[in-house]
């Protein structure tokens, strides 16, 4: 077997839900070699070679006879991730197609893919769908974020939305828009505990998610009217690659420079910032301005110098959890939400032989000195964001902004 693997980048976080549920006919017989390269591949790159304290050959002995009597691929996908979830560690799970994390993790690393694996996106990665993340609350699944400019946030989709169904079949985030891509589908939500389902008339796109993360930072950039003041507001769904920290600063020095304050959205998404994103809030250096012949402006060395909040929670991940460790230990404003993840190790990617991916955490990593592994970074002003049937309403926006208004005063 030709082991294919996708090169590292540091931080690499999945800050999005578990793989989902298998989605292939009902008794299609799984390949063993799957698991054995699963297996093989922790053996010889897991960060710790002493594996958390686990037999790794024992785990493989015990998880190997249940791969191999497995019905089908969902079934032998939940062994493969329990026995990966023994080890306890981030950036350590598999993904399939079913699901749009691996589209996005192939997205993340088609630069450093071989040449056979770009065969599998000869037009770049995409898939069809309508860009929302969802989390199960018991058993009812709930909208927990949109992306800015497609469909689901466009349609009125909203934060907290209890998601029913979609043409009367349940939700399936890739598999309900396959082949339906431009086409009006509908989809029943319920907004208020035990209320009739509202009906949303959606049509899905393909998404190309790279791009998809970065144009979403400039079409939900807004500005927030409180007391008479200005808050800038921009949320950064990805920080895997500088062109999101260049958007960033665009968008300071362009949208949200009249703005008097800014709360700085690093909750839920992707990871991958690295430590000097947090220079762009530095008071020192300036930012220089150039303007060519036509007028056209550009600005380098972009520095936000007014007041600014950070919003966390339990889905900011890996590099994102070293900006919320500086931003707080170094004062530069308070953090607002609930404490990170706690999901700092380096991760590299797999491209496996059934094209599915494996993220393994391959490198330790301290800030400062100190992990933050399975520990995380706490907010200086906790705020809890309950989500069922939650109306599209933000606590968490609503304190940053509350605190950005008293600080900037009359």
């Amino acid at each position: 077997m030709v082991q294919r693997s996708i090169v590292l980048i540091l931080l690499l976080v999945i800050g999005l839900a578990a793989p989902a549920a298998a989605e292939v006919a009902p008794h299609q017989k799984p390949d063993i070699a799957v698991f054995d390269q699963v297996w093989r591949l922790v053996d010889q790159h897991f960060y710790d070679r002493d594996f958390r304290g686990h037999d790794w050959k024992a785990l493989r002995d015990r998880y190997r006879p249940l791969a191999e009597a497995a019905p089908d691929d969902g079934a032998q996908a939940k062994v493969i991730s329990d026995m990966l979830a023994e080890l306890g560690a981030s950036h350590t799970a598999r993904y399939r197609q079913n699901d749009p994390a691996y589209y996005q993790l192939v997205d993340i690393f088609y630069g450093s893919l071989r040449r056979e694996a770009r065969g599998l996106f000869p037009n770049g990665v995409r898939y069809p769908g309508i860009g929302l993340f969802t989390r199960k609350i018991g058993d009812k699944l709930f909208v927990s974020g949109l992306i800015a400019g497609l469909p689901a946030e466009k349609s009125g989709i909203l934060v907290g939305d209890e998601i029913v169904d979609v043409d009367g079949q349940p939700f399936a985030p890739v598999g309900s828009f396959e082949g339906k891509v431009g086409q009006t589908m509908t989809m029943h939500v319920r907004r208020t505990a035990g209320a009739a389902t509202l009906p949303i008339a959606i049509k899905p796109a393909w998404i190309e998610p790279a791009d998809a993360f970065e144009s979403a930072m400039s079409d939900g950039a807004r500005i927030i009217e409180s007391g008479g003041k200005k808050i800038g507001y921009v949320r950064i769904w990805s920080y895997a690659g500088d062109r999101y920290q260049d958007q960033l600063e665009e968008l300071l020095s362009g949208k949200l420079a009249n703005a008097d304050a800014l709360i700085w959205d690093l909750r839920d998404g992707w990871g991958g910032a690295q430590p000097y994103y947090l220079d762009i809030f530095s008071k020192l250096g300036p930012t220089m301005e150039m303007t060519e012949r036509g007028g056209d402006h550009d600005f380098v060395n972009v520095k936000w110098r007014k007041p600014v909040a950070l919003l966390i929670n339990g889905g900011s991940r890996s590099g994102k959890e070293v900006l919320a460790y500086g931003f707080k230990k170094y004062g530069v404003g308070e953090v607002i939400g609930t404490r990170t993840a706690g999901a700092l190790l380096a991760g590299r990617a797999y491209l496996l032989n059934d094209d599915s991916l494996l993220l393994l955490a391959v490198n330790d990593v301290a800030v400062d000195g100190e992990r933050l592994e399975r520990v995380g970074v706490a907010p200086t002003i906790e705020v809890p964001f309950p989500l069922e049937y939650a109306a599209g309403k933000d606590p968490q926006i609503d304190k940053a902004v509350e605190v950005l208004t008293r600080q900037i005063g009359g």
